[in-house]
């Protein structure tokens, strides 16, 4: 009884205790490091792990937990769409960045996914300042986090692209993108008036400079590589001032005639600048020393340029991921000695896939075409003459969409759900064309599989065109040399889906997995709330572990 009697007092003043010092907060990392690798297609894991060293994508493969059947669950796949997708859990028919570039009918003009004409650049060039996130109309897993702390969090987007660093940033964070006319990191007047010192040191150390005086060569010596075409072809498309896309590359003598400075971008010297900024921010604001989860969200695009002008076959973008490999590499270990081996969360994934280039696969007898849009958008002008009387009836052709003149049609007292239908059966008459949907089809009908689901997945309601179409597998609009994405088909779906790091288990699983997963997958681990738009599921292998 006497022991009894200890052992209740002792518990209940260890409850008083407890309560003393009031609730504790949930148990979070100290820091999440979110990776976007644009174009990364799911693959390159396996295609170049021979070559790659053990404490870079080998660390995510072997001591983190893989999606290894992840994808985009919408069309169209580019860069805008891909990271805002990734960081709000759904796709652009609830976030609204339906591309990269859009029409708007109102406005007669397109526009681009994180224009704001209402602010204006801090640092770089005024023509590159007016960027927000003020178009992506969902929450991210970085605002989440920010109202989970009570914005005593700080969120840090990274990228060359601006894209790339404002739509992951969210609302509340503050985002950073190269300025390649002056060789700077900038940011808007969104998120504020001057650079921080920090950023201000980073630029003077004028790095852009520095890497475009070295040439790029390959790390092991040019006939070792072997995954793809050789490296002079007729398929990727050479800088101007060579005759060939071939090593090594001057880039002090390519510099002047390919974009100044911002030749850089094209060269795996992006991604180490674009690392240099982070490892910059992290010393600068202190991120996961400070008391509570921060957010770093880094994206590399210069894995997206070197692919669209080399393609997936080429010697260049494999020597890139081999670099980019030991980069990453350095990145864990330096994280583990300033954060903590176990103290910090990281995810990596890709905005998107990319498609092989035409040519090369017609030269391997695969089926592969280019659609000529100049000479499709000249028949549906005859076309609509035909059809509905003279008149400008196409108000523009951009993303596969047909948006209709619908002030003209509704002048005329036509039918625009007649027109639509009459317009998409007539383009399946050209060659490189597998389906057409209406808008109309879009958005009172609910597909729940296939390509059409995808393509309703990113139709917007309010933004779309009047005609979607798909393409066959393997084709592409305009091409003629190197090579791009925004399909449905797996080559632009199929993309890493990693965790890695404080409470993430070892493993894999091939059950397919969305993109859309991984916000609600973070906001599981981090305790906060869902995106306010996700419609993604949490990750049960990974969560569940916890």
């Amino acid at each position: 009884m006497k022991n009894l009697f200890v052992l209740v007092l002792v518990t209940l003043s260890h409850v008083g205790f407890s309560q003393s010092q009031g609730p504790k907060s949930p148990e979070r990392p100290k820091l999440v490091v979110g990776i976007v690798v644009d174009q990364m297609r799911q693959e390159y894991f396996y295609r170049y792990q021979d070559r790659f060293v053990e404490d870079g994508f080998k660390r995510l493969m072997n001591e983190g937990f893989m999606m290894k059947n992840g994808h985009y669950n919408y069309i169209p796949t580019y860069t805008g769409p891909g990271h805002a997708s990734v960081y709000t859990g759904t796709t652009p028919a609830t976030h609204g960045i339906i591309g990269n570039n859009w029409y708007v009918r109102s406005l007669s003009r397109s526009i681009y996914c994180a224009e704001d004409s209402t602010v204006t650049g801090v640092a770089g060039s005024p023509s590159n300042g007016e960027i927000s996130p003020r178009n992506l109309l969902s929450s991210t897993i970085t605002d989440e986090l920010m109202f989970a702390t009570g914005k005593r969090s700080k969120v840090v987007g990274i990228a060359i692209k601006d894209r790339g660093a404002a739509l992951p940033a969210g609302h509340l964070g503050d985002a950073y993108w190269y300025d390649a006319k002056t060789g700077e990191f900038m940011t808007s007047s969104y998120y504020y008036d001057e650079l921080p010192e920090w950023a201000k040191a980073f630029n003077a150390r004028k790095l852009p400079e520095k890497y475009l005086s070295e040439t790029w060569e390959t790390l092991f010596p040019l006939e070792s590589y072997l995954q793809g075409a050789a490296d002079d072809n007729d398929f990727e498309s050479p800088f101007i001032g060579m005759d060939t896309p071939t090593f090594p590359y001057d880039l002090a003598a390519l510099k002047d005639n390919n974009g100044g400075l911002g030749l850089i971008s094209t060269t795996p010297y992006g991604n180490t600048l674009t690392l240099d900024l982070a490892y910059a921010a992290l010393e600068g604001e202190q991120l996961g020393k400070r008391g509570v989860t921060d957010f770093l969200a880094v994206s590399f695009s210069s894995t997206d340029y070197i692919g669209h002008r080399f393609g997936p076959s080429s010697v260049e973008v494999e020597d890139n991921y081999l670099r980019l490999d030991r980069e990453l590499a350095e990145f864990f270990d330096y994280l583990d000695r300033e954060i903590g081996e176990g103290e910090y969360l990281v995810f990596l994934t890709a905005d998107h896939g990319v498609a092989d280039v035409v040519s090369y696969m017609q030269s391997e007898r695969v089926a592969a075409g280019s659609l000529d849009t100049r000479f499709v958008l000249t028949q549906l002008k005859g076309f609509t003459n035909q059809q509905f009387g003279e008149g400008d009836w196409i108000s523009n052709y951009s993303n596969e969409q047909v948006f209709l003149n619908r002030e003209l049609a509704r002048e005329k007292g036509l039918d625009l759900v007649e027109m639509q239908r009459k317009l998409a059966d007539f383009m399946l008459r050209f060659d490189g064309i597998k389906e057409t949907y209406t808008a109309e089809d879009l958005r009172r009908l609910e597909y729940n599989h296939g390509r059409k689901h995808l393509l309703q997945m990113g139709f917007n309601h309010k933004a779309s065109g009047d005609v979607m179409v798909i393409l066959e597998p393997a084709w592409l609009t305009n091409s003629v040399r190197g090579t791009t994405h925004g399909t449905g088909y797996t080559y632009d779906t199929h993309v890493p889906i990693v965790f890695y790091g404080w409470g993430v288990p070892a493993g894999s699983s091939s059950r397919y997995a969305t993109i859309t997963d991984i916000a609600p997958t973070l906001s599981m681990l981090l305790n906060t709330r869902l995106p306010n738009g996700a419609s993604g599921q949490p990750i049960g292998e990974i969560v569940d572990a916890k």
